[in-house]
């Protein structure tokens, strides 16, 4: 497991430097244009593009190329795997060139032909945004290509045990949109807030190139030589037969967040910003430590499956639960605690004003609430996936689709952007507990029981963590002027002391892999004594 843990170390390190790059430029888009209409429209339609990379690339592709691959190292050794990695670059180049082409051409004339707006059906505002996510989304959408093909240098790269170049890839997105926006912005590149928009465009369709060429160079280091082949082995017939019913369950969450920026941009200008914002908020402690350990995990559990190995797999699933339990359930309680410091200090500057900070803390509430819901969801669909159980996440992800997409309707008119995020949440937590429901049937060992005594201890000390964060938090706000500098202060002292005594806690409730912790920080000590 300490080889594990070194690779999930390397890959929670990598997606940290991502998400606070993520996060820089998220700060930087609010900062230049605020939650208007031209912001809500540029995430509406940066979303489109995403979630046919999640439908066709990250997820699905990931789910059904891993084992495949495994199987092929096996069998055929890297010369059957690189054969197999070219075939499915080949066929995935057709396949999303191809939807870049129609969904371009059948955007187009919304763009081209818009015409009188107030025939559209719709209050003019409406409108007016649908038309800018139009043609924001004609500009976006060649990214679909890259960010593809990405995907499948990536998978074939964590097969070969190589974690570090996929988990950078993101980076490459993050550092050109900051580059060329900050450009836009800062260096008089450009004057009007549309101009500004097309750089920070530009900058994603950069992102999209540098992330498939690093991992591309990376596996030719390994021995790959690309190679076009549009042949159909019956390995590739098996990707396609996983692929297929996978793609829903694992775009599910792309899918009900897309839901929510359509209703979004239907509300007002700034709802699909601050859904945006919160999400991204949310996606740092997910995208460090549980996508991280779940990158790490799902070779291991796919391997044992494989193998037919139920008690070491049912283990390694076990302890990727236990590690996103206790890094993310106090998280969701410190992020619900001390909302409105976070967002003032990261966002409320530039166009970003008070109003917006209060609109978007209890979204951003019920956004963190969700997270350990969530991170829980990344792992126990890898479970399926390596069992190659396609179907049993397909219906989860209708659920959660039915589930997300009824209360929004019902929840979008009276509570707004939160009612959006209500919806999103619930549907994750019903999503969530049919999969493992269903898991613990197939398999007793992978029942949740089995961590269960851990979560009451994650569960107390989170509660016992947050009670003094927010004791600390009501003090300093009515002892110390609300600036900046003192936001940061608070939030420095006052996270720090929580995970500290967090983690006391921990030790002195004796959780589970507590002997495991302390060999790893004896090693490390005696390495640098």
């Amino acid at each position: 497991m300490s080889k594990s843990l070194k690779n999930i170390g390397v890959v929670a390190s990598a997606t940290m430097v991502s998400r606070i790059l993520g996060l820089g430029r998220d700060m930087l888009v609010t900062a230049v244009f605020g939650t208007s209409a031209l912001a809500s429209s540029f995430y509406t339609a940066f979303t489109l593009p995403n979630l046919f990379r999640r439908l066709l690339g990250e997820g699905a592709l990931t789910a059904a190329l891993v084992p495949t691959l495994n199987e092929e190292l096996k069998h055929r050794a890297r010369a059957g795997a690189f054969a197999l990695v070219n075939q499915v670059a080949s066929w995935l180049f057709v396949v999303t060139g191809s939807l870049v082409v129609l969904a371009m051409a059948a955007l187009w004339p919304v763009v081209r032909f818009s015409g009188d707006v107030e025939r559209w059906g719709v209050d003019a505002g409406t409108a007016l945004r649908w038309l800018a996510a139009a043609d924001l989304a004609v500009v976006l959408f060649p990214y679909l290509v890259f960010v593809c093909l990405a995907a499948v240098f990536s998978a074939a790269l964590q097969t070969l045990h190589r974690f570090l170049e996929p988990a950078l890839s993101p980076i490459w997105l993050n550092v050109s949109m900051l580059v060329l926006l900050g450009g836009a912005a800062y260096a008089g590149w450009s004057t009007t807030s549309e101009g500004r928009m097309l750089w920070l465009c530009g900058g994603a369709l950069l992102g999209g190139v540098l992330q498939m060429a690093v991992p591309a160079a990376a596996l030719m280091s390994e021995g790959w030589r690309p190679r076009f082949d549009l042949s159909a082995s019956d390995p590739l017939r098996q990707i396609v037969r996983l692929m297929v019913p996978t793609v829903f369950g694992s775009a599910i969450y792309l899918i009900n967040m897309a839901v929510a920026r359509i209703f979004g941009l239907s509300l007002n200008d700034s709802a699909v910003t601050i859904l945006n914002l919160a999400t991204r908020l949310m996606e740092l402690p997910i995208g460090v430590f549980a996508v991280a350990i779940s990158t790490v995990i799902f070779p291991l559990i796919s391997k044992h499956a494989a193998a037919g190995d139920w008690d070491n797999l049912a283990l390694s699933y076990r302890k990727g639960m236990r590690l996103i339990l206790v890094i993310n359930v106090p998280a969701a309680a410190g992020m619900m605690i001390l909302a409105v410091p976070i967002i003032r200090l990261l966002f409320q500057r530039g166009a970003f004003a008070a109003g917006d900070t209060a609109l978007m803390q209890p979204v951003l509430a019920v956004f963190a609430f969700g997270l350990p819901f969530f991170s829980f969801v990344n792992i126990v669909l890898r479970a399926f996936y390596a069992q190659k159980d396609t179907a049993t996440p397909v219906r989860a992800a209708l659920i959660s689709f039915l589930v997300n997409l009824g209360l929004s309707l019902a929840l979008m008119r009276p509570l707004g952007t939160v009612g959006l995020a209500i919806a999103s949440n619930v549907a994750i937590v019903a999503q969530a507990v049919y999969l493992q429901w269903h898991l613990a049937r197939k398999h007793p060992g992978l029942a949740f029981h089995h961590v269960g005594n851990d979560l009451a201890k994650v569960v107390v000390a989170s509660a016992v963590m947050g009670f003094l964060v927010a004791a600390g938090w009501w003090g300093w706000a009515r002892l110390v002027p609300a600036t900046t500098l003192s936001d940061a202060c608070a939030l420095a002292g006052l996270i720090g002391g929580g995970i500290g005594a967090y983690a006391a806690l921990l030790w002195l409730l004796k959780i589970e892999g507590r002997d495991d912790l302390a060999a790893i920080l004896a090693k490390f000590r005696a390495r640098f004594s």
